[in-house]
């Protein structure tokens, strides 16, 4: 992996977003202070905090499903203004100019995708070019490392490797700990200890899906108009979550 670049002293920094322990306020969903820094993700967090002074056109972030480069790369996507893209964004060569605009910048969601496909292997090559031309930036989100992305296209599979990756863990049990009392604090919720332990030994190591159980969790209970204790969640959750 490539090292991580100090973060630049003078812009605003992703590195002000919470760190464990968090102080339990209420935030927005996917806003910068919502976001928890920890071991498996503060690598990410300081490339993001480098921007714009990458080595590089691109920059690829990946990890797995629900491991929070999606949240993080809004955070990030609103600090450069840039546009969210998808690979079929890629398909009309001719539109590619105007994906770049009128800031330079894009996050382009499940960059991999355009693997196999001659067309859009050859589009990506080009925004690349022209991100490069133009002084802007890309960020490519992906589930694997581009050294795993059967990409056919010598040129662009070069651009690419040249490029700093950075890879996200899955959220560990402090984290995830941390995510799941923020997300009930962040809907006024009190929960007891035991109820977060509960949940700990029942669920899917995702901020997805902690924030699924917290918000199936807050509608049962306002529905039934009791708290949210063990057993109300082994009433609604079941054994498994």
């Amino acid at each position: 992996m490539t090292t991580p670049p100090q973060p630049p002293s003078n812009p605003p920094s992703l590195l002000s977003t919470r760190q464990i322990p968090l102080d339990l306020g209420h935030r927005s969903a996917m806003g910068e202070d919502d976001f928890l820094v920890a071991p498996g993700n503060q690598d990410a967090v300081a490339w993001l905090d480098a921007w714009p002074e990458w080595p590089a056109p691109a920059l690829v972030l990946f990890g797995p499903a629900g491991c929070g480069k999606s949240h993080l790369a809004q955070i990030w996507r609103a600090r450069a203004r840039g546009n969210l893209l998808s690979v079929d964004d890629l398909r009309d060569e001719a539109e590619l100019p105007d994906l770049l605009r009128p800031m330079r910048t894009a996050v382009l969601d499940g960059a991999q995708g355009v693997a196999g496909d001659p067309a859009l292997e050859r589009s990506l090559f080009h925004l690349y070019n022209l991100a490069k031309e133009i002084g802007g930036h890309l960020l490519l989100l992906a589930e694997n490392a581009p050294i795993n992305w059967l990409i056919r296209l010598p040129d662009l599979r070069s651009r690419l490797l040249a490029a700093p990756a950075v890879g996200m863990a899955a959220p560990d049990d402090a984290l995830l700990m941390a995510v799941l009392v923020k997300l009930f604090a962040d809907r006024q919720i009190r929960v007891g200890e035991d109820v977060i332990d509960w949940l700990m030994t029942r669920t899917e190591r995702s901020f997805a899906n902690a924030r699924r159980v917290v918000a199936t969790l807050d509608h049962a209970a306002l529905a039934a108009k009791k708290p949210i204790t063990v057993r109300f969640c082994r009433q609604v959750l079941g054994d498994q979550v």
